[in-house]
């Protein structure tokens, strides 16, 4: 099959989530799709376009499972309830490709259409909620990193956690009691819920009257 663009980001979405963002490399891409190395570079300039790349189709798929969560929302949504779905989407989208975290996360900077888009609709809506211009930009940055923050501490939270024996527990409750007695065991929907909604309750405070 005719090598394509496409077909590339594909091989390195499978080699990715063997081998991670410091495995991959361009060989073992090629070695996927049959193909030799050298001929990638005709579609592809390196290993730091294609990571832009792959990062660039989970933030674009993301957008679009944005667009069909905010157009169900309608058009009477609170921006707090827009600014919700933005995020569960683009968690879900995170979700859904191993290692996608690490990739967004480490990938390197550059633009790509994905993710400016989900930075520019972000910025739109916290405009839209009466945000003043000089906190847009970072409570847009910082919903984006927590999305992907939390996703990497779910993919941590996957492991087993280690035994605990009775005298632990008893010694951590009576060491760090508000972490032990106090703090609720919540399912990792709810929690994500409810820390995306204490961020919009930081932004309301800034919205102007």
């Amino acid at each position: 099959m005719k090598l394509s663009k496409e077909r590339i980001v594909d091989a390195g979405m499978a080699v990715f989530a063997e081998v991670g963002y410091h495995g991959l490399s361009m060989r073992q891409v090629a070695e996927r799709l049959e193909a030799h190395a050298g001929s990638l570079y005709y579609h592809v300039r390196g290993k730091d376009e294609l990571l832009g790349l792959m990062a660039d189709r989970v933030c674009g798929q993301a957008y679009d499972a944005g667009t069909a969560a905010l157009t169900a929302l309608g058009p009477d949504a609170t921006w707090q309830a827009r600014i919700e779905a933005q995020a569960a989407t683009l968690r879900d989208g995170i979700r859904r490709h191993p290692g996608g975290a690490v990739l967004l996360a480490e990938s390197p900077r550059m633009p790509s259409p994905g993710g400016l888009s989900l930075m520019e609709r972000l910025l739109a809506t916290l405009r839209d909620a009466g945000l003043p211009t000089a906190h847009r930009l970072i409570a847009a940055d910082t919903l984006l990193s927590h999305v992907t923050g939390f996703v990497l501490q779910e993919r941590a939270d996957d492991r087993p956690p280690p035994a605990v024996t009775a005298d632990t527990y008893a010694d951590l409750l009576t060491r760090f009691p508000l972490i032990m007695e106090h703090a609720p065991v919540l399912a990792q929907d709810e929690k994500f819920r409810r820390s995306i909604r204490l961020l919009c309750a930081g932004f309301a405070s800034l919205v102007k009257e």
